[in-house]
């Protein structure tokens, strides 16, 4: 049985944008028989959010045979450290979560980590065209197609049986066939850019920091270090009407973040970001689907956003393999549900909630009664922060409850991200 809206198996498949989602699911695709064709129009970003991976990804790595080859630009990561203020902060080791697949991961720079990915879709035998991709709508159907200039540069010879928009934030799909999307409920801005001499407490950890307006990243990089501020987009604009008089100005007076910040030396351009926290309401379609960012981006904080890449790649693979119209709804279930997990996780990060539940935890895991449990909880709870459980049901609704009922009175609001 073939997938709604198509008659027949889905042989030609062209995938449209060469980030990781597309090129994994490329190869993927190529190594079971498919023809596939990739568009990766080649022009991205000075740099992209997304360098810090989570230790989910790493198995997809070996998968795709980079491993070797990812390791040696990047850095290796063994944990993540939150900052709740000047005087505290948590350090997490992957390697003390129990029963943990993998226990590492990397900090990565993301032109040439992207470039290893789709090097890896080549290899499978993908048909990467190096340009853009222009689709059109069938009238008013739900179908799509490709412009005759893109058919004519896709080298088939005719339509595709399915069209994947692996276009990240760009919403190339959504747009043309007007799908609403949903957006989140804050309104920030991430500004972003490279630093030489920022220090971090652990080193390879990638550091949360808690600050008086908003929260930053900061991640190890080979010879300097990835530095995000997320910030309400009002706020952001008092400091100035560019992205770099942005990020600079606020560096200079934040009390915080202006103890490592303030002898740094900035290297590259500032990237500001300010399309995140929102989902299509659809991910498929008669002859379509979405994949990564294309079908959503909740939140830089939890490193969630390439980890959705190649989980999201993986489920689709598996259902345009199947190749039937109850695949792809399942497909539809499967991303729309880690969606809003992650959303729903993200939100206890900026209530304080979460971040209150890590202080009680460093207490409580020090008493007799928090030993014994202690084993329970960092067999389940990590595991939704290191992606390899995001999707257990159990697991999700341990950290809700936990998040809601283990407080111990403390009030989440001083935590809470402004």
């Amino acid at each position: 049985m073939a997938a709604a809206g198509h008659e027949g198996p889905i042989e030609r498949i062209v995938i449209v944008g060469g980030g990781p989602s597309g090129a994994t699911l490329g190869a993927r695709l190529a190594r079971a028989g498919r023809e596939v064709v990739l568009f990766a129009r080649g022009k991205r970003p000075p740099i992209i959010v997304g360098e810090s991976l989570v230790p989910a990804i790493v198995p997809y790595l070996r998968e795709l045979g980079i491993e070797d080859e990812v390791a040696g630009y990047s850095i290796r990561k063994e944990g993540a450290t939150f900052v709740f203020d000047r005087e505290s902060r948590l350090d997490i080791r992957f390697d003390e979560v129990r029963r943990a697949r993998t226990t590492y991961s990397y900090n990565t720079p993301r032109d040439r980590f992207d470039a290893s990915v789709l090097e890896a879709a080549r290899r499978a035998g993908v048909r990467v065209v190096e340009e853009a991709c222009t689709l059109e709508r069938e009238g008013d159907s739900d179908r799509i197609r490709l412009a005759d200039a893109s058919l004519e540069a896709s080298g088939l010879s005719a339509q595709p049986d399915f069209i994947v928009d692996a276009g990240g934030r760009s919403r190339n799909v959504i747009r043309l066939l007007d799908i609403p999307y949903i957006d989140g409920d804050r309104r920030d801005v991430a500004l972003h850019a490279h630093f030489e001499g920022i220090e971090v407490e652990i080193e390879g950890n990638v550091h949360t920091d808690r600050l008086g307006q908003g929260w930053s990243w900061r991640i190890p990089l080979p010879g300097r270090v990835s530095l995000g501020l997320v910030v309400d987009a009002q706020t952001a604009r008092k400091f100035g009407d560019t992205a770099e008089e942005q990020l600079d100005n606020f560096l200079a007076q934040d009390p915080v973040i202006g103890d490592y910040a303030r002898p740094a030396r900035r290297v590259t351009p500032v990237v500001r970001y300010s399309n995140y926290q929102s989902r299509s309401t659809r991910m498929t379609g008669a002859n379509w689907a979405l994949v990564g960012d294309a079908g959503g981006f909740v939140d830089p904080v939890f490193s969630s956003g390439v980890a959705i890449a190649f989980q999201s790649a993986d489920y689709l693979s598996q259902a345009l393999l199947d190749g039937r119209a109850k695949a792809l709804a399942a497909y539809e279930r499967k991303l729309t549900r880690l969606f809003g997990i992650w959303h729903t996780v993200i939100g206890l990060f900026y209530n304080g909630r979460l971040l209150t539940l890590f202080r009680v935890g460093q207490v409580v895991r020090e008493t007799f009664p928090g030993r014994l449990v202690d084993w329970h909880f960092r067999r389940h709870m990590p595991k939704i922060f290191t992606g390899e459980d995001v999707g257990n049901f159990y697991s999700y609704r341990l950290v809700r409850f936990m998040s809601q009922y283990a407080l111990a009175g403390n009030d989440p609001e001083e935590l809470r991200i402004l």
